[in-house]
């Protein structure tokens, strides 16, 4: 039900699964297990798989924090969208991607939920697209340091919160890994 015009199809965007993204995280592993059965699924379904890697000051392209999990393994035929900030939209050609693929819907898993996965979420959802979380997809690492709640908190509410987005024309939510269709 997106609000672009001609964007039929749907993408699995995978954002920031990156060795120092999610070094630490809340049940890395299983997360980790859970996106790269996405990406199977997708790819054995023929839809789109988007990557998204960050990198700043504390993020060096090209290091070894930088790259992308050793258990994900992107196709040198999937498009890789560079950013520098949260939302994955902002100053990348992420747009002009999913634009190029006829992508109207996304269906987001990666790290870290506080940060980019809410910013991009958000960035996807007002610029028209129709939008899914995979609820047991994302993770975060632990800021209660910095006085935010324990991530099991954090996860949870965002999947609560995601799970009512609605907006005129698109659609949100969350789902389950197991339940992932990428048909609709």
């Amino acid at each position: 039900m997106t609000t672009l015009d001609n964007r039929p199809n749907t993408a699995l965007l995978v954002v920031d699964v990156q060795n120092a993204v999610v070094d630490d995280a809340h049940e890395r592993d299983s997360v980790v297990a859970n996106i790269a059965g996405l990406v199977e699924q997708a790819r054995r379904e023929q839809i789109p798989v988007v990557w998204v890697q960050h990198s700043d000051e504390g993020l060096v392209r090209g290091s070894e924090e930088w790259k992308i999990v050793p258990e994900l393994n992107p196709a040198d035929t999937e498009p890789l969208v560079e950013k520098h900030y949260g939302d994955s939209f902002e100053d990348t050609s992420l747009e002009n991607v999913l634009a190029d693929l006829g992508v109207g819907s996304l269906i987001v898993a990666g790290a870290e939920t506080d940060a980019c996965i809410r910013s991009t979420l958000h960035g996807a959802f007002a610029r028209g697209y129709d939008t899914k979380l995979v609820s047991d997809a994302h993770t975060s690492g632990d800021k209660t340091a910095w006085g935010a709640p324990p991530v099991e908190q954090v996860i949870a509410h965002t999947n609560l919160y995601w799970t009512h987005q609605a907006a005129p024309g698109r659609t949100a939510g969350t789902v389950e890994t197991k339940n992932v269709s990428f048909g609709g």
